[in-house]
């Protein structure tokens, strides 16, 4: 039961459906026909737009962890005069939670080499924005192994003030 609306119309004069015109009955209405077995009103493409797009968002939001991750391991190892507790936190929520993401999505675990590559530059801009320090001055590449990323033990140099901190 895809419902179009004939009163409202885009730039082609074709009717509207649900989903283009309420989103949040669209899914109500689809989880409906779903829950009753209605396969044949179901609004296959939207559904596999949607289906798709929930994916990558988990994708997504696994590279801005990372790259918020990263950018304070980097700003730790290289501005060690200026370690906070702040950045300390910071360290632990995001390694907290990416390990939530994977529990939540064991499939993402293969993803995780590629999420990293993806979200170093983004860790790089952080770094560059909230410190003094220049592109030239930090490494071009992701300096950390996968096990010392996501290690809730691992903080690059030496970390003598966490133990104030915990």
């Amino acid at each position: 039961m895809t419902a179009e609306i004939g009163a409202a119309s885009n730039s082609s004069e074709q009717p509207l459906s649900l989903y283009e015109l309420d989103f949040y009955a669209w899914t109500q209405n689809q989880a409906a026909m779903l829950l009753h077995g209605d396969w044949q009103s179901l609004d296959v493409a939207y559904l596999v737009e949607e289906l798709e797009s929930l994916g990558k968002q988990q994708r997504q939001e696994m590279i801005n962890r990372l790259g918020v991750l990263l950018g304070h391991l980097l700003k730790w190892q290289f501005q060690p005069e200026a370690r906070s507790k702040s950045w300390f936190a910071t360290l632990r929520e995001q390694r907290r939670r990416i390990s939530r993401l994977l529990q939540q999505n064991p499939s993402l675990q293969s993803y995780l080499y590629e999420a990293i590559t993806e979200a170093f530059p983004d860790a790089i801009d952080l770094v560059v924005q909230e410190t003094p320090l220049r592109y030239k001055d930090l490494p071009s590449d992701c300096p950390y192994l996968l096990e010392q990323i996501l290690d809730a033990r691992f903080f690059p140099g030496q970390p003598s003030e966490i133990d104030d901190w915990n």
